[in-house]
């Protein structure tokens, strides 16, 4: 089952009820860390797409716009089309919406995880100017949809496959949930923010780059999934949760899960290691997010006998000792993984398996190198253990 009255971290046993979710240990483990970045963050002048721009985009000031990570210049063809370099990421290519985008996220996280853990509505109130930028303010807010994102030069302005940029999206959502009890936001801009959300759910539904990022088949296709679920989870979409629950089960799993809990399609990729950590990160994510008390994907099995236990059973022996990886190295950063990855902790949770608990809380919570931020948009579980 997804929700238990006991939860064992650490060898620490913490009793929960509804009247005192701040005995679950988590809240320990999280709280010091939490209160630490939101006390850096404090008082910082928001940033949003409009502080930056590229000649390069084919949108305006508010179009988020990035570029393909691996497409570089052709050097027998300089003026010519960009040409790919799988897992080689081009220093060069325009990165700071992205960037700016991931800030928002930390900034997010940190405020609406200091809320949960004190309940002082300064720290919701210390989140309103990003949120009113980033959503309100129509000369400093993003448009509700990616029509530029992951584009190559001399091929495409933009490309469904750079849906997996709002990633970074998640868990501002996330934030807007914990921290609407406080009521520090008033009801038409909750119902405003609410409406951005909505409009941009709608777009990577209906839109063909939505669904060509659907149909990508490997982590794409997962994490254009949990997108959906956590959106839909904000705007209180009951029948898109359902739909993220069917492609789960009907696609996601079956496709892209070996009977071995391996990720064949991530293996293959020139990033093997990372891509199974991210790929494995955001599926049980989607249990986590999606799972009800009466339909656990946790607990769900195709009937070959997939199912997500299985893929955290066959990945935590190398998150424990990366040196055991029996696949080829990763081309690039390697050497920076593995972080506090949060299928230890969703994982852990839903099966009682205090080993996962306590690799989970053993490894690196806070990182600062661009692959690993851009791999890793769970970064304040708080929001998301409820």
């Amino acid at each position: 089952m997804r929700y238990r009255i006991v939860f064992v971290i650490m060898g620490f046993v913490a009793k929960m009820d509804s009247q005192s979710t701040v005995d679950h240990p988590i809240f320990e483990v999280e709280k010091e860390r939490v209160l630490k970045w939101a006390s850096r963050y404090t008082d910082l002048k928001a940033i949003t797409v409009t502080n930056s721009t590229c000649e390069r985009s084919a949108g305006g000031k508010n179009d988020f716009y990035s570029e393909g990570d691996y497409w570089w210049p052709d050097s027998a063809n300089p003026d010519g089309p960009y040409i790919r370099k799988d897992g080689v990421t081009n220093p060069n290519n325009f990165t700071a919406h992205r960037e700016a985008m991931i800030r928002f996220s930390q900034i997010s996280g940190a405020f609406a995880s200091a809320y949960i853990v004190t309940e002082n509505p300064h720290f919701a109130e210390q989140l309103l100017p990003h949120l009113r930028a980033w959503f309100l303010n129509a000369e400093t807010m993003m448009s509700p949809h990616l029509l530029y994102a992951q584009a190559i030069k001399g091929k495409v302005t933009g490309r469904g496959i750079g849906i997996i940029d709002t990633i970074h999206l998640m868990e501002v959502a996330k934030a807007i949930r914990a921290i609407e009890p406080s009521g520090v936001l008033l009801p038409l801009e909750m119902a405003q923010i609410k409406k951005w959300f909505s409009d941009y759910l709608r777009w990577i539904t209906t839109h063909p780059y939505g669904i060509a990022e659907r149909n990508n088949g490997n982590n794409h296709s997962i994490c254009w999934a949990l997108q959906v679920a956590v959106f839909a989870e904000l705007v209180e979409n009951k029948k898109q949760l359902q739909a993220m629950r069917a492609f789960y089960k009907e696609v996601l799993l079956p496709d892209q899960l070996a009977v071995d809990g391996s990720f064949p399609l991530e293996i293959k990729r020139t990033k093997p290691y990372g891509y199974s950590l991210f790929t494995l990160d955001a599926m049980v994510a989607l249990c986590q997010v999606a799972s009800t008390s009466e339909d656990s994907l946790f607990d769900f099995s195709t009937k070959d006998g997939k199912n997500i236990g299985k893929g955290i059973t066959f990945l935590y022996p190398y998150t424990k000792s990366k040196n055991s990886w029996p696949f080829e190295k990763d081309v690039m950063h390697w050497d920076e993984w593995p972080v506090r990855h949060p299928y230890l902790l969703f994982g852990g949770l839903a099966f009682e398996n205090e080993e996962y608990l306590a690799l989970w809380s053993s490894l690196k919570a806070d990182f600062d190198t661009p692959e690993v931020l851009r791999n890793m948009p769970i970064r304040y579980p708080l929001l998301w253990v409820e």
